[in-house]
């Protein structure tokens, strides 16, 4: 009877993968989908509500447009805001050549929200990369509880706070970053080492310090090939081990001051030394002190948390951990207080590789108590928490009110609308994103530049001024000195330069001698 059996249960097993493969693309497909239209309408609801700024999504909505015309990514918001001379490069701000993968997407529609979908896209496309890293790390498991486990995880990834985070703030480099970084963990765990040394290729074009983690990596994959004998795996950690931050050290050295950026521009490390001599000298000389710097501010502490926490510190179970140490580092050593907080896109970085790490970290419980719940008990708690972070993000989504702009945002929309295309303007942070396409705009800050237009609203403070009263003050600089109201709404008011003869005291615009200068920093 055994005999008889067995081959019927061969033979329903192999009648069954089928149809199971047939399942799986279809969760697969429904998870990517769910994960593009989360993350897409967290982004369009800030485009909706007129509350995605010149910082960032113009900055790099007219860099991406000078790709598409075969210019190099320049940008006058950034230029002007930071005072960097004419024809500046964004190559010269951060080394993100792989930006000019989306000049095409210009062709079709030419509008920043082509960018927002973009980024949505390449988030989602990492669905299916962290549904196979679940299947690597369950491969002993029960097919069902595999399945399970990669259902929660691609779950987990798509619908995190860092995603939904980095979507409502515009678009950044990070969305190349996100899941080239999962692929390039993926093709480590399936052996497939060429495509690792190709995804540490691009990731080191999507950001100049990415090449950190990137050889961060190569430890880590040395380090494991080192312990299975697996001499591939050896060669090619110690590839990333060294290449990796070469690869930064050039971009930040050679690169990015031959594109015309500033050595030492984006040096935010005073607490430690002036410069990277110094840091190595001071962590050499007084370790302890040196590495107090990292926890002495209550947000460094609550950035750690809050990382971790939702993830029930799962990462820290894993040697993949160690990929986030250097982008980690950055922020938690840095005297600016802005890369402590969790409001903007810096932690959508850092995603990829707590997720993969805590995957890692349930997948190596649940082969060592297979027999109790502890593995099932883990991939439900992070699954229950990562849930709720996810639905404190997507909340919003489903309040028909979280869509409507308030009055103030509502007016600028109009305001827009009455500028003259090929105009220049100097535009409220929130409305200048939706001049890029047909107007030359820089955002209006602390220093006047005298264009044909200024939209600006003075019913609540907006980047970068420090209060409303600023924004009201420079209404009323403007109007003594030959501007005249053409259209004023709830706060907004839109002025027409009708005396070009008077000049605007303090006004400036920069030159090919201008000096480059950084964002004020306001601690908290």
């Amino acid at each position: 009877m055994a005999q008889l059996v067995e081959p019927q249960s061969a033979r329903e097993r192999a009648e069954a993968a089928p149809v199971a493969r047939r399942q799986d693309r279809i969760r697969t497909v429904a998870l990517t989908v769910l994960c593009f239209a989360a993350v897409l309408a967290v982004g369009l609801q800030q485009w909706a509500t007129v509350r995605i700024g010149g910082f960032d999504l113009g900055i790099f909505d007219q860099a991406v447009r000078e790709y598409a015309h075969f210019h190099l990514p320049r940008s006058a918001i950034k230029n002007y805001h930071h005072e960097f001379p004419p024809g500046f490069s964004l190559l010269g701000d951060h080394f993100s050549p792989i930006l000019v993968l989306l000049a095409p997407l210009y062709w079709v529609w030419d509008d920043p929200r082509v960018l927002i979908g973009a980024q949505a896209a390449l988030f989602a496309a990492g669905v299916p990369v962290v549904r196979r890293i679940a299947r690597h790390c369950f491969a002993q498991a029960p097919p069902s509880t595999a399945r399970r486990a990669a259902d929660l995880s691609c779950l987990a990834y798509g619908l995190g706070w860092p995603l939904l985070r980095a979507s409502g703030v515009g678009f950044h480099e990070v969305a190349f970053a996100v899941p080239l970084t999962l692929l390039m963990l993926e093709r480590g765990l399936a052996r497939r080492y060429g495509a690792v040394l190709l995804c540490a290729a691009l990731l080191c074009c999507a950001k100049e310090d990415l090449g950190l983690l990137a050889g961060a990596y190569g430890a880590v994959l040395a380090g494991r090939g080192r312990r299975a004998g697996d001499r591939p795996a050896v060669r090619t950690g110690l590839t990333l081990f060294v290449l990796g931050p070469v690869a930064a050290l050039l971009a930040i050295r050679v690169l990015i001051p031959a594109m015309g950026g500033v050595p030492g521009y984006y040096w935010n490390y005073g607490a430690l030394g002036p410069d990277m001599g110094s840091v190595a000298l001071r962590f050499l000389t007084d370790p302890i002190t040196a590495f107090a710097v990292s926890i002495d501010h209550p947000e460094k502490v609550a950035l750690l948390l809050w990382l971790l926490g939702p993830l029930l510190l799962l990462p820290l179970g894993s040697a993949t951990m160690w990929c986030a140490v250097p982008l980690l580092a950055e922020r938690l050593f840095s005297d600016n207080p802005s890369h402590w907080a969790t409001t903007h896109h810096y932690d959508a970085f850092l995603w990829p590789v707590l997720l993969v790490a805590a995957v890692e970290t349930a997948a190596r419980l649940h082969r060592r108590h297979a027999e109790r719940p502890v593995g099932r008990w883990t991939l439900g708690a992070v699954a229950c928490s990562l849930l709720i972070s996810a639905a404190w993000g997507l909340g919003q989504l489903f309040l028909p009110a979280a869509w409507t702009p308030h009055p103030v945002e509502r007016a600028l929309a109009e305001g827009v609308r009455l500028v003259p295309t090929g105009a220049t303007v100097e535009a409220d942070n929130n409305a200048a994103p939706r001049l890029t396409g047909r107007t030359r705009v820089v955002i209006a800050d602390a220093t006047p530049r005298e264009a044909e237009y200024v939209l600006i609203q003075s019913a609540q403070k907006v980047f970068p001024f420090t209060t409303a009263d600023d924004q009201r003050d420079r209404v009323l600089l403007l109007l003594d000195n030959g501007y005249t109201v053409l259209w004023a709404k709830d706060g907004a008011v839109l002025l027409h330069r009708t005396d070009t003869g008077r000049p605007v005291p303090g006004a400036h615009v920069p030159g090919d001698d201008s000096v480059p200068v950084r964002e004020p920093e306001v601690r908290p």
